[in-house]
């Protein structure tokens, strides 16, 4: 009787409604990026995570490792590194941080890892105006180009399904610092809080319009562009 009853069940109900994705992002992002290769069986693709922080929390690359995707991982604290190297075996993890030229820069890190950054001006205006979070220390960090890092460790001939940078106030100086002729990931995320009406007031959109870029989507913290010459 139980055997017929759940048959009967499963016939009327589709069997998608007891399965569901789990989205690891901040705003859903991973999600959204999801939505692009649905169509795609057994698609392993290739990201580059720039401003990581965690393998696992607000990540918008390990909904994609769990599906077999590897990828680069860049982020400057040293504290996460070994989760990174444990949880993330397949990835090329790199404890650096990114700029426009090869140097060492103060990394401030606080209470809240998620707002670790390199931007002293967006870093001191936190640590004075949020109650909840406060700054623990600075320290130093090598930092290179985007495009010095994808010269070195992204295999020859790998092309890049999407980048996705949240640097706190760096966003636009990663931007600049890659090569867009040799390197143009399909799908790029950048962090920009711009109101959509008003998207022309954000560096970030003008300068990934100006490389080639549309925006296809956007969430409260994220915009998400696809290349135009790969349409």
């Amino acid at each position: 009787m139980m055997v017929s009853l759940k048959k009967t069940i499963l016939k009327y109900i589709p069997i998608d409604k007891f399965f569901h994705s789990r989205s690891y992002s901040q705003d859903g992002e991973d999600m959204i990026i999801r939505s692009f290769y649905e169509n795609v069986k057994r698609y392993k693709g290739y990201y580059v995570d720039v401003g990581a922080h965690h393998p696992y929390r607000f990540s918008n690359t390990k909904y994609f490792y769990s599906q077999g995707w590897r990828g680069i991982n860049i982020e400057p604290s040293p504290q996460v590194l070994g989760l990174f190297r444990f949880f993330r075996r397949r990835d090329i993890n790199l404890n650096i941080g990114i700029s426009d030229s090869p140097q060492e820069l103060t990394y401030y890190c606080f209470n809240e890892p998620a707002l670790n950054g390199f931007s002293k001006e967006l870093s001191e205006a936190r640590d004075h105006t949020h109650a909840r979070y406060h700054l623990l220390k600075t320290i130093s960090v090598k930092t290179l180009p985007l495009s010095e890092v994808l010269d070195i460790h992204l295999p020859k001939g790998q092309k890049i399904d999407f980048l996705t940078i949240d640097a706190e106030g760096f966003d636009l100086i990663v931007l600049q610092s890659n090569d867009w002729k040799r390197y143009r990931p399909k799908f790029v995320l950048v962090e920009d809080a711009v109101d959509l009406l008003q998207l022309d007031d954000s560096e970030i959109y003008r300068f990934m319009v100006d490389a080639g870029y549309r925006l296809i989507a956007k969430t409260i913290r994220t915009m998400v562009f696809e290349d135009g010459q790969r349409i």
